[in-house]
């Protein structure tokens, strides 16, 4: 079976959005996913991040696909464990298998030995492909993960599809996710003033919040969750109780999915430093609909306001380079007010830093469960 035949089968079986790593066992696949513009393939920097994308597009109404090398498990586990499978989030895993029988590179050998078991440890059901069994797998994958809401994997092993003279055609993603309208702005002139924070998140957050209209917002976990609960608990509200640096790719997997509609991500300064090749993601696919605003404290709050490396580095100056359409740096409420409001108003990506104090505000833990957050989240992001 070639690649492209896997891809149409995918395509077949409802599958309709795709982000991943790639590995050499399923070029041919993401060949055909980059030249068909009805199914977006997501180059993702790290298959972590592309686990967040899928589940974002979910929300959005897509069946999402995750496609990596099984070397990709380990770096999903965290993203995997507390947020796929704790909200409840079906997905595809497509998992090459390298090391398969003890036969590879010495980097793959204990890998490929260990992988079933990463998946059985997890609780994510599996089956491996074989070349007369991939139409009934993928069938048994999209009723499986459907019914129970949640991840299923398919293993694919060396020689289940057939390598070389498939690859992509180097069609850059841009070209087909930018929604922009217009001329792109000559890039705006770094600003070299000093930040000086002057007030806490949670009123920074307020501040941006009376900002907003019916925008679903995906929120960094943390007292970024939090404080935006206790500011406006809001059914489009979606509060990521696990997964450290996942706001950003589930935003950005949600803006994609659903680019008629705004989408917003408060991020924190951690968070993006944890999961920083989302930015050039974001910057290479431009998504006109997404706001991206990080409240940058300098400090990792929740466990005892050790420094993060945001206060010697400017986040807003590498949003800059990377590309994104414009880029905010403010710090008092009517600044953070205003640069949400205009990026509210015109096409972006937008990236809005707003430094703030290491204050953080006495409030409670989210009490809703992360089924019930996912529940009440995807529902408002249906509405018109």
């Amino acid at each position: 079976m070639t690649g492209a035949a896997l891809a149409a089968l995918l395509g077949r079986h409802g599958f309709d959005c795709f982000a991943g790593v790639p590995c050499s066992l399923i070029e041919g696949v993401i060949g055909a996913l980059e030249r068909d513009p009805r199914a977006p393939w997501i180059a993702a920097a790290r298959e972590d991040a592309a686990v967040g994308l899928a589940g974002g597009a979910w929300f959005g109404g897509r069946r999402p696909a995750v496609l990596m090398q099984n070397s990709g498990l380990g770096t999903s586990l965290n993203a995997l464990a507390s947020f796929s499978l704790m909200y409840g989030l079906p997905v595809l895993l497509l998992v090459t298998w390298r090391g398969f029988g003890g036969k590879d590179a010495p980097e793959h050998i204990l890998t490929g030995a260990i992988t079933p078991s990463l998946l059985d440890l997890l609780g994510i059901p599996h089956r491996t492909l074989a070349r007369d069994s991939v139409d009934a797998q993928l069938d048994w994958a999209r009723r499986d993960m459907d019914a129970r809401m949640s991840p299923v994997a398919l293993l694919l092993p060396p020689g289940v599809l057939e390598t070389g003279g498939e690859a992509g055609a180097g069609a850059a993603p841009s070209a087909r996710n930018d929604t922009r309208s217009g001329t792109v702005p000559a890039p705006v002139p770094e600003e070299d003033r000093e930040l000086a924070p002057v007030i806490s998140r949670r009123e920074a957050i307020a501040a941006a919040v009376k900002q907003l209209d019916d925008e679903p917002v995906i929120h960094a976990n943390g007292y970024v969750c939090r404080e935006s609960f206790s500011v406006a608990d809001r059914p489009q509200n979606f509060y990521m109780l696990g997964s450290m640096g996942l706001a950003s790719a589930i935003g950005l997997g949600l803006a994609l999915a659903r680019p008629g509609r705004r989408t917003v991500v408060f991020d924190g300064d951690g968070n993006l430093l944890m999961s920083l090749g989302i930015v050039g993601t974001v910057a290479s696919l431009r998504p006109a609909n997404l706001v991206h605003v990080v409240f940058d404290n300098e400090v990792y709050g929740s466990t005892g306001n050790q420094a993060s490396p945001s206060r010697h580095v400017r986040l807003d100056r590498l949003a800059r380079a990377a590309g994104y359409r414009t880029v905010a740096a403010v710090t008092g409420p009517d600044e953070i007010a205003a640069a949400v409001r205009a990026a509210r108003a015109d096409a972006g990506p937008h990236f809005v830093l707003a430094k703030v104090t290491t204050e953080e505000a006495e409030v409670p833990r989210i009490p809703h469960t992360p089924r019930a957050i996912r529940d009440r989240f995807r529902k408002a992001v249906e509405r018109p």
